[in-house]
């Protein structure tokens, strides 16, 4: 069955997804949301690759390297074996900051025999528009495009530059590499520099990991989803990306397909809360700085989503010319859902403020910043809650009443709330605790159907949605009250698909949708380990684990059929919410076994 079976490798500046053959299928430079240089994913013949053939003969197996984001090809037919280790260089600098350029290495390890193999170097510049045409130079081999303003795409190699280009066999008889670069070296590689800044970027990666706590269950689950979350996240600005990919279909053959390198501000804040309980408190507190830059003026609305550069207008345009991923059109670049009003977003953002400043308010030096824009907030939502809008799942027809909006809206003055007896700002308490009482019983009113007594998507409404099972989780009811424990039973009856979960099943802009939402399905399993079926929630954990790739990575869906990774790819949302899962899970083991300690 073809799958999503890609490793990804970053270093906080760009990404690039390689196959478990060890073709490079997707890489854009110098920066996650610049052109592509290779796009074989979203077409196989105009996307552009680089892949390294072996004969028949050869066995092949993938793996990372333990505790790092450095992908490990092993190639043998048992006397002659090689390794192709994929990375991008990430490692400190004297001054204390990072080195992360635009670049990509693939060292190749020689481990034994003579191994045999040939490269199809085939970047395609600019999402593959154009032709690329390469020129060997002395030192590198120069690629680039003349319909284009691209800037030219560097190969350096330890190999001959024309058996490179000519796809000829090659004989390894002692380590190698491959260097692309989005810029000219100053100064030459060499394989032993090569190994050098593969150490070094191992030794960054697993400094990292050593700063992250250690659970007692799914510790290798908890560890390689966390690498994933910081490699989506970057570096310069701050930005939490949702995914790596762009038009990765929800549905094989169907227009769902969405530019996803982008920072949505649900998406972002709910990564910057997990990662701060796993201790990283430098990614969560430039985060609230990206925030704080772009914070509008009093009543200007917050974009649900900003490039990761902190731009506002994110225009949606399609590429005609590529066929899409299993011929699944229309590939886009740009996200129009950046005009949407999405009330929920400013109860995310409040909640996050909350938690830095709680976990870590003798650290954060904007706290006079974050008070003002506590304040923003409550007045935006004050003005604005009753008012209708596209909900989390950014429907693109008509404005309603979601609960899981209102519910956020509550959230935010909330945290609000606890924010300000923080600081020992009591002089808008009443007013505010007013607001929000006459939010959380408006949500009661208006959103709980007696009829198949549960909480719905929208008010007025039947339809069931997963979204509401996160009421527990932000606080707004207890796991054990009887309305939340009948909402997720109807859940699981209405939504729940052989254990997976659809977002909900009425039908949208496009149709019915007929692909498990991943996340939905953490946050069911969530709320069965809440309401105390504990077993139940394990169960469905592990078969849920079960449908990741081979190397533990999830996209944004998965068929409700053939168990298929579908969506943009890897996806945050899916590695955070199996974080907060198995922190739950591991959890609970720890304290059972304190009080049997205690007994």
């Amino acid at each position: 069955m073809d799958n999503l079976n890609y490793g990804i490798i970053g270093n906080c500046r760009s990404a690039a997804l390689i196959s478990k053959e060890g073709s490079m299928d997707w890489c854009c430079l110098p920066e996650f949301d610049s052109t592509s240089v290779f796009a074989k994913l979203l077409d196989e013949r105009k996307g552009g690759s680089f892949e390294v053939l072996v004969g028949e003969e050869y066995e092949i197996d993938q793996e990372y390297f333990k505790n790092t984001a450095i992908l490990v090809t092993r190639f043998s037919d048992g006397d002659n074996i090689f390794e192709l280790h994929d990375f991008m260089p990430r490692h400190h600098k004297m001054n204390g900051k990072y080195m992360a350029p635009p670049e990509l290495i693939r060292y190749v390890k020689h481990i034994s025999g003579k191994p045999k193999f040939s490269v199809k170097y085939d970047p395609r510049l600019e999402y593959g528009m154009g032709e690329t045409k390469h020129y060997i130079k002395e030192n590198f081999i120069a690629s680039l495009t003349h319909e284009s303003k691209y800037d030219t795409l560097f190969l350096y190699t330890s190999f001959d530059k024309a058996s490179v280009l000519e796809a000829k066999e090659i004989v390894l008889e002692e380590d190698g590499y491959f260097m692309i670069c989005y810029n000219e070296k100053i100064l030459q590689p060499s394989t032993d520099k090569m190994g050098l800044e593969l150490e070094r970027t191992k030794v960054y990666w697993l400094d990292w990991v050593a700063k992250t706590p250690t659970y007692k269950k799914f510790n290798n689950q908890i560890v390689r989803s966390a690498i994933t979350l910081k490699m989506l996240t970057y570096d310069k600005t701050g930005a939490v990306l949702a995914a790596a990919t762009t038009s990765l279909p929800e549905t094989i053959g169907e227009v769902r397909n969405w530019d996803y390198r982008f920072c949505w501000i649900r998406d972002a804040s709910m990564v910057i809360k997990v990662v701060s309980e796993l201790g990283h408190k430098n990614s969560a507190k430039r985060y609230l700085q990206f925030i704080i830059d772009l914070m509008p003026d009093k009543d200007e609305k917050l974009q649900i989503m900003y490039g990761i550069n902190k731009e506002k207008k994110l225009t949606e345009k399609t590429l005609d010319h590529l066929d899409g991923y299993k011929g699944s059109k229309p590939v886009r670049v740009g996200n129009a859902a950046y005009k949407q009003r999405q009330n929920d977003i400013y109860g995310i953002l409040m909640d996050v403020i909350y938690e830095q400043l709680r976990s870590f308010s003798n650290d954060i030096e904007n706290v006079e910043e974050l008070w003002n824009i506590t304040k923003g907030i409550v007045w935006i939502v004050g003005k604005h809650w009753e008012e209708p809008d596209k909900g989390i799942w950014e429907f693109r027809g008509e404005d309603k009443h979601f609960t899981f909006s209102k519910v956020l809206c509550w959230v935010a003055l909330d945290r609000a709330i606890k924010v300000a007896n923080m600081f020992g700002k009591t002089r808008k308490l009443e007013r505010w605790t007013a607001l929000e009482q006459k939010i959380k019983d408006d949500i009661h009113e208006n959103a709980w159907n007696s009829d198949i007594n549960a909480f719905v998507q929208s008010y007025g409404s039947r339809h069931l949605d997963a979204s509401v099972l996160l009421m527990e989780p932000y606080g707004f009811i207890h796991a054990r009250d009887p309305k939340y424990v009948s909402t997720v039973k109807a859940i699981e009856e209405g939504l729940s698909n052989d254990g997976l979960l659809y977002r909900y099943k009425n039908e949208d802009d496009f149709g019915l949708p007929s692909s498990s939402f991943t996340i939905c399905t953490f946050w069911f399993i969530n709320a069965l380990f809440k309401i105390g079926e504990e077993e139940k929630a394990l169960e469905h954990f592990e078969r849920l684990l079960s449908y990741s790739n081979h190397l533990g990575l999830f996209s944004e869906d998965i068929d409700f059929k053939t168990k298929r990774l579908l969506g943009n790819f890897p996806q945050a949302y899916s590695h955070l919410a199996l974080i907060e899962c198995a922190i739950n899970f591991s959890k609970k083991e720890r304290d059972e076994k304190i009080l049997e300690s205690i007994g």
